[in-house]
């Protein structure tokens, strides 16, 4: 029997310190985020969405798809945005489905929710009670209850960098299926510890949030849950609900699912000071890189405290500012967003020298920063429309389009200048305007981990820099003034009581 579902996607990171509004526009062109031409946006690539559009289109079933929404991180999203994705979907729905499959995020904060996904699930369930509902969530998801509520399913990735965008949409439409094939029973039971941990350390790659995330992979491959996930949260949201969470979908009684979040979440408080990061000074970091000589590969400096995919302006100079400083040499840096200078570039022509005020075009008040330029001269080598299809292990296929794009070369340092923000995750940021980054002794980008999909297999040496920016891993640095309390690391020496221990 062939079934109707309505599949969608509203996807955003908000980082609550960003100064970068988030509307509509951020998401896409409106005539992008819906019907056929995001389905053939979407299919065959490693995303969120195409992973249910692959499940679709191997069942044979019909579908819908009403939201395909998707920006990089920033500021708060619009109410007036967030009403246009979710009316879309709503509406979608209370035309009559068999089942809902949604590509959310886990971390969208709204100018009057700091729940969006809960928002929209409430929603949902206000007008259809019944219809089962798959969720595919980010890691850096903040689970709340109204999110466990009002889904049926829910899964989340297992990586960081997010490798298994495609599958771990796969593993919850697959959850899905069998439900509504009266083969499976879904319960979905959830739980946290009151942990903030660090994005930089706190990746399923390696300790300690890899044998966690391996309890969870091996209950669900073993059959003991139909799905298990553990969420590292998002630490640049100054919300109540942040925390280090898991959730396991039961089939039927829930017990062996309470076990398995116990053993998780317990895990986790046990090694919480693994969670954190340790600052160092920006000079010493670009000092210890000077100092790894010359060798086959480059040394890549990731600038994770402006970084786009966390919320990041990507237009701070301080990184690059000290690395011409301290005279690094054979460089290829960016992309910073700058659309002046671009246009500036472009009206200049290919091969014109160039003097700009570069970056630091965007005040960051919540954290007490102003925009710092960085002028520089140089040559401007290369102009493109910045559009690229990814080749590498994340979110393979899709389209990055960074806009309109130019590479100014400052003699020991190549830049490359962007009008639109895109963290640099595969090499095509580069090699798409003819920079080859495999052939550099430095390559410089504003990255947290991500980079990691695409340059860690090309690096001889990584160097994490403490740059400037409203994406810091200095939790000194951010002025929380509405996360629930007692919280680790900001209260080191609470003790849990049954509270905090059954938060879910």
């Amino acid at each position: 029997m062939r079934r109707k579902f309505v599949v969608a996607m509203m996807m955003h990171e908000t980082n609550t310190f960003s100064p970068l509004p988030t509307p509509i526009e951020s998401f896409a062109r409106r005539g992008d985020i819906s019907g056929p031409r995001a389905i053939a946006a979407a299919e065959g690539t490693n995303t969120p969405l195409g992973g249910f559009l692959d499940l679709m289109r191997g069942t044979g079933d019909d579908f819908v798809v009403p939201m395909a929404a998707n920006a990089n991180p920033s500021g708060l999203v619009t109410e007036a945005a967030f009403e246009e994705m979710a009316g879309a979907i709503v509406g979608a729905v209370t035309e009559g489905c068999d089942g809902v499959m949604l590509a959310l995020h886990g971390a969208m904060v709204t100018e009057r929710t700091d729940d969006g996904e809960g928002e929209l699930l409430n929603r949902i369930r206000a007008i259809a009670p019944d219809v089962p509902i798959a969720v595919a969530l980010d890691f850096h998801t903040q689970m709340t209850e109204a999110m466990a509520r009002g889904a049926t399913i829910i899964t989340g990735y297992r990586t960081y960098p997010h490798i298994d965008m495609a599958e771990t949409s796969r593993r919850a439409g697959r959850t899905l299926k069998r439900a509504l094939a009266g083969e499976a029973d879904p319960r979905i039971v959830w739980d946290s510890r009151p942990i903030m941990s660090s994005t930089l350390v706190h990746t399923p790659s390696r300790e300690p949030m890899k044998s966690l995330m391996a309890m969870a992979t091996e209950a669900e491959e073993t059959g003991t849950v139909l799905n298990a996930s553990v969420f590292g949260g998002f630490p640049q949201a100054d919300i109540p609900h942040l925390a280090l969470s898991a959730v396991a979908v039961c089939d039927g009684r829930t017990a062996a699912g309470e076990l398995l979040l116990a053993r998780v979440l317990d895990q986790a408080w046990e090694k919480r000071e693994g969670f954190l990061f340790h600052a160092e000074p920006l000079a010493d970091q670009i000092a210890r890189a000077r100092s790894l000589g010359v060798g086959a590969g480059p040394i890549i400096l990731a600038d994770h405290g402006d970084n786009t995919a966390s919320g990041g302006t990507q237009d701070v100079m301080s990184v690059i500012e000290e690395a011409i400083a301290q005279g690094l040499a054979d460089v290829c840096a960016g992309p910073i967003c700058d659309p002046d200078c671009v246009a500036r570039m472009i009206a200049a022509g290919v091969g014109a020298e160039v003097t700009l005020d570069l970056g630091g075009k965007v005040d960051m008040p919540a954290m007490g920063l102003r925009g710092k330029p960085l002028r520089v001269t140089g040559i401007v080598k290369a102009i493109t429309d910045g559009t690229f299809t990814v080749t590498g292990p994340m979110a393979t296929g899709s389209t990055i389009r960074m806009g309109r794009t130019a590479v100014l070369d400052i003699g020991p340092m190549q830049i490359v200048v962007s009008e639109q923000r895109s963290e640099p995750f595969d090499l095509g940021c580069f090699t798409h305007c003819g920079i080859d980054p495999t052939r550099k002794r430095y390559v410089l980008i504003k990255s947290r981990q991500h980079f990691r999909a695409g340059f860690e297999p090309i690096a001889r040496h990584i160097v994490m820099c403490d740059g400037d920016g409203c994406t810091a891993s200095d939790l000194a640095l951010f002025d929380y003034r509405n996360i629930r309390r007692p919280l680790y690391p900001f209260d080191k020496d609470m003790v849990l009581g049954r509270n905090e221990q059954a938060a879910g």
